[in-house]
């Protein structure tokens, strides 16, 4: 099935029509090519709530591919990332076969981390492009806007390609138009600072009147991949106006962890990742986990179509971890029943999944059935604790289910 029809099925439900089906639609186009370069859920707030042992069968989405890459450091016996979005499998795939095929970490560290290299052509071509996937050498070898092929992007700051981070780029843009700048930030030197630099550089720009009415617009917010139905759920949230929410939200970002522990505060304030420094590194490009990751490479499957397909196809009690990052957000309650009739099914005996939501609230107890719920358990306060340690801030909630 193809991107957009895939992408159709999940976005256009039962709560589509009227101005939130013109909406749907406008999302769906939106959300057909390359959003994710790199993912916004932090993986090592997964690890922590999964408690892995060595031998699992995990299933996750894929979206820029950092978090399926990164759970093979945790010895599984597999890794199933499944996607809407074929351009996110194709992202992943490059990901996946830098690692496995480049020479050495320092090859890997210039290709996937600092992405910005024009020996990084060199690599592609001897190391890389021979063993793509079909489907991610035509993505990668087709041309952008630029004119370029995609593979381009890698010499090219690879990072702030995709929707979100042209919207990151737009959004130091219009900072810097409101009196601001989002790139100070990096010029803390310890946390107390990082507070002053925010309050001073960004924080301001969240007042302002523009910003309250691009804030209000659902359409604004598609290039962070946040659907009509995902908008709803932070208006709720959002009791002050919804520029504070983000303004809060931006705040966790950028005050309440180490700049140098903090790689998604590395993309967000200065739009790059910081080689120089392992722990401010995504979890899978770290030194310390390199041998695993190409030890267990094989064990990451690529998967295009819906989570509850894939799970229709799996063996009852098969699977130990499942990460549904924010999806659920996307759907009815019809769309989340069969879901997670798939997911009980197919659940080993003390399965865990953990996934993400736009608000605080988990959508599972209002919408799903009170058979399946009884097969699981859930703890708000650990929940809440575990939302607390998600570095990338970009959620209302983290939620952990375990099944009975």
């Amino acid at each position: 099935m193809s991107t957009k029809a895939l992408i159709d099925s999940a976005v256009f439900n039962s709560t589509t029509s009227g101005r939130k089906g013109l909406a749907d639609k406008l999302f769906a186009h939106w959300f057909s090519r390359l959003v994710y370069a790199q993912i916004w859920e932090d993986p090592q707030s997964d690890l922590d709530a999964l408690q892995l042992k060595p031998g699992a069968n995990i299933l996750t989405i894929s979206s820029g591919g950092c978090n399926a890459l990164a759970y093979l450091s945790a010895e599984p016996a597999a890794v199933h990332a499944v996607d809407l979005n074929a351009a996110h499998l194709a992202m992943l795939n490059i990901k996946q076969n830098a690692i496995k095929h480049l020479p050495d970490y320092q090859a890997v560290l210039a290709f996937l981390g600092d992405a910005n290299q024009a020996d990084n052509l060199k690599r592609y071509k001897r190391h890389v492009r021979q063993h793509l996937s079909e489907d991610a050498s035509d993505f990668w070898e087709s041309r952008s806007i630029s004119g370029k092929p995609r593979y381009h992007y890698f010499c090219n700051q690879a990072y702030q390609h995709g929707l979100l981070g042209n919207f990151i780029g737009f959004a130091h843009f219009f900072v810097r138009m409101m009196g601001g700048d989002m790139s100070k930030v990096m010029q803390a030197r310890n946390m107390q600072e990082q507070t002053e630099l925010f309050d001073k550089h960004v924080a301001p720009v969240f007042e302002t009147r523009l910003f309250r009415l691009i804030a209000s617009q659902p359409l604004a917010l598609y290039s962070l991949g946040i659907p009509p139905s995902q908008f709803a759920a932070l208006k709720q949230d959002a009791k002050n106006g919804l520029h504070i929410l983000f303004k809060e939200r931006m705040r966790h970002l950028a005050c309440d962890f180490p700049l140098d522990q903090n790689c998604f505060a590395q993309q967000a304030f200065a739009r790059r990742y910081n080689t120089k420094t392992q722990a401010a590194l995504p979890l899978y490009l770290q030194q310390e986990h390199f041998v695993s990751l190409r030890r267990n490479i094989d064990r990451l499957h690529a998967h295009h179509k819906t989570l509850t397909d894939f799970l229709l196809g799996q063996p009852r009690a098969s699977m130990d971890a499942y990460l549904f990052l924010d999806a659920q957000d996307w759907m009815d309650q019809q769309q989340l029943t069969a879901l997670w009739q798939e997911v009980t099914r197919t659940a080993a005996a003390g399965a865990k999944v953990v996934f993400r939501t736009g608000g605080s609230e988990s959508p599972l107890e209002g919408k799903l059935p009170a058979d399946i719920l009884a097969a699981w358990h859930t703890d708000p306060v650990h929940n809440r604790a575990l939302h607390a340690t998600d570095r990338s801030a970009i959620y209302g909630g983290m939620h952990l289910y375990i099944k009975n």
